[in-house]
């Protein structure tokens, strides 16, 4: 029954239109006419986690509305890429070239995930405009719910309401608050909104991509879905609702193993992240040495200067990229054995070519903006900005995407 009544609902909300005219580049803070946009992102989502038949909720939606497989930017990691969801922009253009790396601007600090004061630092964030800073300019009040790069006041601005990154919030929590500000008075009430889980990324990444804890993490996760819809039904809000992942995930195992030791010395150079990519500093006086190591064919890996790596990925010129830049087949790490003795077993990973279709990510969308059983043309996640944009009725920062094929996912 309850899929008989969510079914009903998002047919309902489709017979919605979308209200014509207003500003393209300003509007009042939250038009009641104009249904809010809500962004979700479910990290590690493959594409073809889809096709499993454990995510009623989203395969409803993504039957009733439109569906696509998104490339990720390179490389694919989690920050980077939430970043270039919001920005239109690739990790090179938008700064946050990796999960960890280093500026020259900013000596002394690493930046990484579990580095809070780096994380909160507007420095990290201010080479891009995400679409909340965009929004908030504009009139339009917007709320996150642990986005990355939404704690800082990029650009010296903040959305109107937002959460510290809270790991343990239970799912029912997180929608509980996104229906909250959804509460809010008009005059309060955010126009767009973003939502992020990661139960599906960390079952991954622990048991790997075929296991079954990952397809129950996608029920828990759908089942969270299927709470925000109700509670929309409820409130009879017929919302325009993006669900998108950052990357997918690969498989991996112990006998597809690359020990930087059989390669080099190991003090040598400073690694700043290994696994599905490496990103190596080498010590003064040895760059010679680890060129002449690392740069040259490998059986399973590819190593580059910054500056050399191919044009298709677009990445290496912004300075944060680390000077030798390691990719692997994918499926394969790159490790040291030290490292393997003290590290529990990972046996699902991300980071790899994005053009391999296990780093493809999911792109639904629903609501009265969008056409109904739309099989979209595969795309780049930076085109999901300038959708955005459109769906709020914003003038867009500058930007490297585009509508050309996304836009055929759109009612007008």
């Amino acid at each position: 029954m309850r899929l008989v009544s969510l079914l009903a609902f998002l047919l309902l909300a489709a017979c919605a239109a979308l209200p014509s005219g207003g500003s393209p580049d300003r509007l009042p803070a939250s038009p009641p006419e104009r249904p809010p946009v809500i962004l979700i992102s479910i990290d590690g989502f493959r594409a073809d986690y889809l096709d499993r038949g454990v995510t009623p909720t989203l395969s409803v939606l993504a039957a009733d509305g439109a569906r696509a497989t998104m490339r990720p930017s390179f490389p694919s990691k989690t920050f980077p890429n939430h970043y270039a969801l919001v920005t239109g922009l690739p990790p090179d253009r938008n700064g946050i070239v990796e999960n960890n790396m280093q500026d020259p601007a900013i000596p002394g600090v690493t930046f990484k995930m579990s580095n809070r004061p780096a994380v909160l630092d507007r420095r990290w964030w201010d080479q891009a405009e995400p679409i909340w800073v965009t929004a908030e300019r504009a009139g339009v009040r917007s709320a996150t719910l642990f986005w990355p790069g939404s704690e800082a006041d990029v650009r010296g601005v903040r959305p109107s309401r937002w959460l510290p990154y809270d790991e343990a919030m239970p799912n029912a929590a997180r929608i509980a608050r996104v229906l909250a500000w959804l509460d809010l008075p008009p005059d309060e009430r955010p126009g767009l909104v973003t939502l992020y889980f990661h139960q599906v990324d960390t079952a991954g990444h622990d048991h790997g991509p075929d296991s079954p804890e990952v397809n129950a993490a996608l029920g828990d996760v759908d089942e969270a879905l299927g709470a925000l819809v109700a509670g929309l039904e409820a409130r009879g809000l017929a919302a325009n609702l993006l669900v998108v992942s950052d990357h997918g995930m690969a498989a991996t195992s112990p006998d597809r193993r690359i020990f930087l030791e059989d390669l080099m010395p190991l003090d040598a150079g400073r690694t700043l992240a290994m696994g599905a990519l490496m990103t190596l500093y080498p010590q003064p006086g040895r760059g010679a040495e680890v060129e002449r190591a690392l740069l040259k064919r490998h059986p399973h890996m590819d190593c580059w200067r910054k500056g050399e790596i191919p044009p298709r990925f677009r990445y290496g010129a912004n300075p944060r990229v680390a000077p030798i830049f390691c990719l692997p087949q994918t499926g394969w790490s790159i490790t040291t054995r030290a490292w393997v003795a003290k590290a529990k077993p990972e046996p699902g990973a991300h980071g790899y070519d994005p053009a391999h279709p296990d780093m493809a990510a999911i792109f639904v969308a629903h609501g009265p903006a969008f056409r109904k059983g739309v099989r979209a043309p595969d795309f780049d996640n930076v085109d999901v900005y300038p959708l955005l944009a459109r769906l709020l009725g914003l003038r867009p920062a500058a930007n490297d995407g585009d509508l050309d094929e996304l836009g055929t996912v759109l009612t007008r």
